[in-house]
């Protein structure tokens, strides 16, 4: 697999990015989004934004989940990690990123 290669599944109506197979959440945060904004393209923003956010973390493969739900997208983003880490700072650190207005704006396309 090339280094630039995502794994994208359809599963169970959802759409689940993630670097590697079978995809895993040894960490993960959730949250809702308004707007219409395509799943593909906010699991890649998303799994951008996070890896730059937990980089440091060693081992670590992002794994982006979104289903459609009334009203929204549920997104789910983590992803698996390889090794001992501190997962309830990891953790916090993905939902600080889910929660940032700027972030979520641009994601659903309302930062335009």
């Amino acid at each position: 697999m090339a280094r630039d290669r995502w794994h994208v599944i359809e599963e169970e109506g959802a759409l689940v990015l993630a670097r590697r197979l079978p995809a895993r959440f040894d960490l993960a945060a959730e949250t809702v989004l308004t707007g219409q904004v395509g799943r593909r393209r906010l699991a890649h923003l998303v799994r951008q934004d996070m890896w730059r956010a937990l980089r440091h973390l060693r081992g670590f493969a992002p794994v982006v989940r979104v289903a459609r739900i009334p009203g929204g997208l549920h997104l789910r983003a983590g992803g698996a990690v390889a090794g001992r880490f501190a997962r309830a700072d990891a953790e916090a650190r993905i939902a600080a990123l889910l929660a940032d207005p700027g972030r979520r704006a641009r994601w659903t396309g309302g930062g335009r």
